[in-house]
């Protein structure tokens, strides 16, 4: 176990252009709570910060989309992001904002302690610009094809396929995001970090001093950058949202959003320290801090190597301890998506699930993506509710606390003499906070929260077994060991499942009515967690089945998203060339009968019909077969065109065409007469 030591943990600041979804807490927020939770039951000192990124091109883009000003939009988005995370248990010390004064004091001034020693290289260059907006386009003012992948969606900062990060000129075939014009070039003086030259101690530092401890993924990536060999990184933009940059020949200038987010860190620890009376510079300057970053995959780079540069640069910094990026959460088998909306939002989620944040927070944590995307599914999360947290904790706890209050009127009964499986029962449970905060310490939180479930699992065995409900009938001494024992594994459970489950510990503690908290190590080193004649209070259900029509909802809510984005973006083919009355005449239209149909052999499309035309019968080739069976369009009624020059298709000669279109939904349907039972033959005007 570990010895008390001093902790600074970060979490990537979100964008405040829009609320958090599920994709944010699988990969960053939810693993950093559990550790920095884990961290305070252990004695730990920590600082937990986080704070919005009210900066960047994003924010601007979305302020123009609603014609408003960036603030409006970082003013309404922060409010609704730190509510969320505050609802939903993130156990932030400080939860700060890069348009705060401090923050723009802080990034200044790194800005300038790095211009005064030499730091930067200042560079006349040639940017893409856009003439009819008179601007320059950075990072994501300009789409275009990744040099690297050919995703023809990348953005002038990264492409969000391969993970690339990228300059604005290194597209191909770039786009003004602005007005959609093919961008020219115009030259402007810039700052630059010349990451080549930290490139000897970041391979010093991370290839051989990281390798072992750093997860694959993100050891892999940054790898594969400094091997690739590194290369100045402009700081400052031509923007007018941002940081000012502080020094002559920076007018109309801002810091860039890569090089002052980071430093937001800093700034929001000052602010937490100020406010609480601490000295924040321990939490940043000292060896015995350990710094960790919670970032996901497509912020490795500047983590591990831009911010770890700028540190180095700057000289009086730590360097982080390890960066545990996780990799991409899915939605039902689809990439999450804030433009499509595809994504399950946490603000509407706590609306729709009362009460039931650990219930997300554990399907999340069950489905992390730690070494690969993964995939949220709406099903997953309701068995994962029902079959293990009803069926196994819940279950778990109520019969405890139920057959507590039954026989003993809620006092922990004192234990009789303890039989082996006894013994080896409360042996087990002293074994699991060194065998989770292994997990934990390693960043495997999805095994870490499994080994919980676990506990319960072993809770539930050890009850079964013992099957106090009748032994009670013929020993009431064995009956008191049984009940003291299974208390004992449900305090464990208080303490040990508040990284995991916070709102769930609170009530289990309020059940149990334990006035002082344990601490994670009591319950390896204390002999009694629960002691005899003790009062419990009255059982409470601590979670709640999910039944299918909640489950149906959700669905029905993103197959509604599917088909608003298939409608928005549906191609509506031109119009034809303009044809003549007198051509229109020439086509005969015709009520039929399909009165035979069978599969074209050796095709995926095309069914043979036989159709009375009221003039004769005849074959009719129709590219139907996906939508249609053979036998549920037998006997219906179709519009004909029966003037058509006759084709072969596949050997089989078609003598017409059936009228066909699509509905709403997108779904073939036929162009049918407006009246039932019309005579075949009738010809249509």
């Amino acid at each position: 176990m570990n010895t008390p030591k001093r902790y600074t943990v970060t979490t990537a600041l979100p964008y405040t252009n829009g609320p958090i979804h599920i994709g944010h807490l699988a990969g960053v927020y939810v693993p950093a709570d559990i550790y920095v939770r884990y961290l305070r039951l252990t004695g730990n000192d920590v600082a937990f910060i986080g704070g919005s990124d009210e900066h960047g091109v994003p924010i601007t883009i979305k302020a123009k989309n609603e014609g408003v000003s960036p603030q409006d939009i970082v003013d309404k988005y922060h409010a609704i992001i730190k509510k969320s995370f505050e609802d939903f248990g993130i156990t932030y010390d400080n939860y700060s904002r890069t348009s705060a004064p401090i923050h723009h004091e802080t990034a200044s001034e790194f800005f300038k302690t790095l211009y005064d020693k030499g730091e930067f290289i200042e560079e006349t260059t040639e940017q893409l610009y856009d003439e009819q907006a008179n601007q320059f386009l950075a990072d994501r003012f300009v789409v275009g094809t990744c040099p690297k992948c050919g995703n023809e969606e990348a953005y002038g900062d990264q492409c969000e396929k391969c993970g690339a990060s990228l300059n604005a000129t290194d597209l191909i075939n770039p786009k003004s995001a602005l007005t959609g014009n093919v961008p020219t070039l115009k030259e402007t003086k810039h700052w630059f970090l010349p990451l080549d030259k930290h490139e000897a101690f970041l391979k010093e530092w991370i290839l051989e001093g990281h390798k072992k401890d750093w997860k694959p993924n993100v050891y892999g990536q940054v790898k594969s950058w400094i091997d690739d060999g590194l290369r100045p990184r402009a700081v400052t933009r031509d923007l007018d949202w941002g940081i000012p940059v502080p020094v002559e020949g920076g007018e109309g200038k801002v810091l860039y959003v890569w090089f002052d987010a980071p430093i937001g860190y800093i700034s929001s620890t000052k602010e937490w320290a100020a406010r609480e009376g601490k000295d924040w510079e321990p939490y940043w300057k000292d060896e015995d801090t350990k710094l960790v970053h919670f970032i996901g995959k497509d912020n490795i780079v500047f983590h591990c190597i831009i911010f770890p540069a700028m540190l180095k640069a700057e000289g009086s910094y730590i360097m982080p301890d390890n960066v545990p990026a996780n990799e991409f959460l899915n939605l039902e088998g689809n990439k999450l998506s804030t433009s499509k909306n595809w994504a399950v939002w946490l603000p509407e989620y706590l609306e729709e699930f009362p009460g039931q944040q650990d219930v997300l927070r554990y399907v999340l944590t069950a489905n992390a993506p730690e070494t690969k995307d993964n995939d949220f599914t709406w099903k997953d999360f309701q068995a994962r509710n029902n079959n293990e947290l009803v069926a196994i904790f819940g279950n778990f706890i109520n019969r405890v606390v139920v057959l507590t209050n039954k026989y003993y009127e809620g006092e922990v009964p004192t234990p009789a003499n303890f039989e082996a499986v006894d013994e080896e029962t409360l042996a087990a449970v002293k074994a699991y906070p060194d065998v989770i905060a292994s997990s934990i310490e390693r960043y495997r939180f999805r095994e870490a929260g499994q080994e919980l479930m676990n506990l319960a699992r072993l809770g539930n065995k050890y009850l079964a077994d013992a099957e106090p409900w009748k032994v009670i009938k013929v020993d009431e001494e064995r009956t008191k060991t049984i009940m003291y024992v299974a208390l004992q594994i449900a305090s464990a459970l208080a303490t040990l499942s508040e990284p995991f489950l916070p709102f769930t510990s609170e009530k289990l503690k309020g059940i149990l009515n334990l006035e002082k908290a344990l601490q994670w190590n009591e319950v390896t080193t204390e002999d009694v967690l629960l002691p005899a004649s003790h009062k419990i209070g009255k059982a409470e259900l601590l979670f709640s089945k999910i039944e299918d029509e909640t489950i149906q909802k959700q669905l029905d809510k993103l197959e509604a998203s599917k088909k608003a984005n298939e409608a928005a973006n549906k191609v509506v083919e031109p119009q034809k060339d303009t044809i003549t009355f007198d051509d229109f005449t020439k086509l005969d239209l015709r009520v039929g009968t399909i009165i035979e149909a069978e599969k074209m052999p050796k095709t995926k499309k095309l069914l043979v019909l036989k159709v009375d035309t009221g003039l004769d019968v005849r074959t009719i080739v129709s590219g139907i077969s996906e939508s249609f069976k053979p036998e549920e369009v037998v006997g219906k009624q179709v519009t004909v065109l029966v003037n058509l020059a006759p084709r072969k298709l596949r050997g089989v000669e078609s003598e017409g065409m059936i009228l066909m279109t699509e509905n709403a939904e997108g779904k073939l349907v036929f162009v049918n007469p407006d009246e039932a039972n019309i005579a075949n033959g009738l010809q249509i005007s």
